[in-house]
């Protein structure tokens, strides 16, 4: 199973909880991904998500599965798919060679579960969020201490070592997302795939001075940004902490580019400083801001890959961040500067550290950085290396007589 695919046709499934209605990174990854198998592959592609409705969309390589999921409950943009019967019979209906899985909750064992009927299907697991420590430990640590929160967290990578043995491979998105609590559970092998950025569209040349006109800025004064998500475990509370700490003769200002919970709670700080554009739906316009920024913050410990970090290292950005998860695959001396999680004072000595250094030298060594990630660098791993050692695992597994057990992360 190759890139250029001129062998055997297959059909692929994604089946994924975390596809939102406007963005994200899973989303992002999964258009990317059918691009490259309609354009590059002789392969067909089956999508199924949580939507509105129950609607199948069939082309002739193309198929998305939409069942009816509701929202998420204080998310206007992603849904719980909880129907895996639904999800059972859309496999069942398609039988796809292979399914990936791109989130640890109930949907990998719909995928099981199909699996021990057909068990030549293929399952692949993608670990995009690092939810024993997102979901588990650091939000319940505010309410049951910080050893029962950890405590917690370890069954919970417990669970994701049951789970992940189950599947023919697992790939993770950086070194620090997760990895060694993965091999603590007996995942021997996991593949790292990063994700790719579009690095056409992600260029300090799209700086815009009527932008930064238009917040009353010159240039010299700081313009801090943040994209994502305005949820409490993205921690932009704690950029807004950071930020309302700089001294105050700095004359900065923070873009806060995004929706969520957060947002109304946030809005109520009153601060005039604070923008808050709302969610950007046009990635040219997401590449406008960035460019037109100096410093990007984030105060998120569990990123798995970081495509909002990579975006604004493309646009030249210095990173100010935390010195937890997939930040330090990212960022280095030469790149920005990360501090102690939680910790807004820190974070405010990092970025006027930043803002009176090197910044330009920081912000093309950034840009450097960024160029080793590509959508191609992405699915050829995927394609080439992923892929064919989960299909080399699950003939081993056949031969064996093992229909349903995971060989150990490398094929035998």
């Amino acid at each position: 199973m190759t890139t250029s695919a001129r062998g055997t046709s297959r059909l692929i499934c994604d089946l994924t909880q975390s596809w939102s209605s406007v963005g994200g990174g899973v989303r992002t990854y999964l258009a990317h991904k059918r691009e490259h198998i309609l354009e590059r592959t002789r392969h067909r592609h089956l999508l199924i998500i949580p939507g509105p409705n129950d609607q199948v969309d069939e082309g002739e390589r193309a198929i998305t599965v939409t069942i009816a999921s509701p929202q998420v409950p204080g998310s206007s943009h992603y849904r719980l798919l909880l129907r895996n019967r639904a999800v059972r019979s859309a496999l069942e209906r398609f039988k796809p060679d292979l399914i990936e899985c791109q989130d640890s909750y109930n949907l990998p064992w719909a995928a099981i579960a199909h699996r021990k009927r057909y068990p030549e299907t293929v399952l692949v697991g993608g670990y995009f969020t690092d939810f024993p420590s997102v979901y588990v430990e650091r939000p319940f640590a505010r309410f049951i201490g910080r050893d029962l929160a950890a405590a917690a967290a370890q069954v919970c990578y417990r669970y994701c070592g049951s789970l992940y043995r189950r599947f023919d491979a697992l790939y993770v998105l950086s070194e620090n997302g997760g990895l060694e609590e993965l091999r603590r559970r007996g995942i021997d092998n996991p593949r790292t795939v990063p994700l790719g950025v579009e690095l056409g569209e992600f260029r300090s040349d799209r700086r815009d001075p009527a932008l930064r006109r238009s917040l009353g800025l010159d240039d010299g004064q700081p313009l801090l940004i943040y994209v994502g998500r305005l949820h409490i475990e993205k921690k932009p509370d704690v950029v807004v902490e950071a930020f309302r700490a700089l001294p105050q003769e700095l004359g900065a200002k923070l873009v806060l580019l995004g929706d969520g919970a957060m947002r109304e709670q946030l809005v109520d700080i009153n601060d005039p400083r604070i923008v808050m554009p709302g969610y950007v739906y046009d990635r040219s316009e997401i590449a406008r801001w960035l460019a037109s920024a100096d410093i990007y913050v984030s105060a998120f410990a569990q990123e798995t890959f970081g495509v909002s970090i990579v975006e604004a290292q493309a646009s030249g950005l210095p990173i100010v961040g935390v010195a937890s998860g997939a930040l330090l695959d990212r960022v280095n001396e030469e790149t920005g500067r990360l501090g102690p999680v939680n910790d807004a004072e820190a974070m405010a000595r990092n970025i006027v550290e930043v803002w009176n250094g090197d910044r330009k030298g920081m912000g093309e060594a950034a840009r450097e950085r960024a160029l080793q990630f590509s959508w191609d660098r992405t699915f050829e791993t995927l394609f080439s290396d992923v892929y064919p050692l989960a299909f080399a695992n699950r003939r081993a597994a056949l031969s064996r007589g093992q229909t349903g057990a995971l060989v150990r992360g490398t094929a035998s």
